[in-house]
């Protein structure tokens, strides 16, 4: 059954990337820039953000600091706008599912896409601005980058999955995940350096959204990557992406009965 899920996950692929293409043109629908807007909107967060903490935590080198803050915040974002939609996700689908003879696999791959393509509009736009401010990022880039983003897309597929379905049977998940995610944006070094925790820094080591952005940002910015640490996250993306297909592939035909 599972590998019935995969075939059918890529017998479709055109149409679920065409939906979420769709999704992401209507979103601009009439305006000037289009999808540029979501680069510049991240473009204006990091400068104030920048300007602001930069200033409140009495930064030396602001030029490091906006590539830091900048990447970090592209990243949290992707993950935070997975997580948040995820709740919703098959209720928003919910008629299709009672109505038409399609699998909700094909519905967690259509938001899959629409999260990896705003992620990939933003991340472009922002990046060849940091270039004027250190063109080494592009070697890096290339190089050492790979892996940590195999394991952002991945991470960003399968669990939200988690949580949705944990969310059809519970209502009230939706309720707390924004609060949950609020949380875990303070308590990650996003804002501000790892070292400006102290002793309290191990707390990044269970932060499990943390060890997702960090590797990424680390490996743009000082072309430098921990083989080990992103391999085994690798593998534990992999045990998940496994179980959620199949609890997916065993609450699929249940779901119009709890929707």
């Amino acid at each position: 059954m599972l590998l019935d899920n995969f075939k059918f996950a890529f017998k479709t692929r055109k149409a679920w990337w065409y939906t979420a293409t769709s999704r992401s043109r209507a979103r601009f629908a009439r305006t000037t820039l289009g999808s540029f807007w979501l680069g510049f909107s991240n473009l204006l967060s990091i400068g104030t953000l920048g300007i602001v903490y930069g200033t409140v935590f009495s930064v030396e080198d602001f030029r490091s600091y906006f590539i830091y803050l900048g990447f970090g915040l592209v990243v949290w974002n992707t993950i935070s706008a997975s997580i948040s939609n995820s709740p919703n996700l098959l209720a928003c689908n919910s008629s299709n599912i009672k109505n038409m003879n399609l699998k909700p696999i094909f519905y967690t791959l259509e938001e899959w896409a629409f999260q990896l393509q705003t992620f990939i509009q933003s991340f472009i736009l922002v990046f060849f601005v940091f270039l004027f401010l250190k063109f080494s990022l592009i070697n890096n880039f290339l190089l050492y980058s790979w892996l940590p983003f195999m394991n952002l897309f991945i991470f960003i597929y399968w669990f939200p999955i988690i949580i949705c379905l944990i969310s059809v049977r519970y209502t009230d998940i939706a309720q707390l995940v924004p609060i949950v995610l609020q949380l875990v944006f303070l308590t990650s070094p996003i804002l501000y350096r790892k070292e400006s925790l102290g002793s309290i820094e191990w707390i990044t080591n269970l932060n499990f959204i943390y060890q997702i952005l960090d590797p990424i940002r680390e490996s743009i910015i000082n072309g430098s990557i921990n083989y080990y640490h992103s391999f085994l996250i690798l593998g534990c993306n992999f045990v998940g992406l496994f179980l959620t297909i199949k609890l997916l592939n065993f609450d699929s035909k249940r779901l119009p009965f709890l929707l």
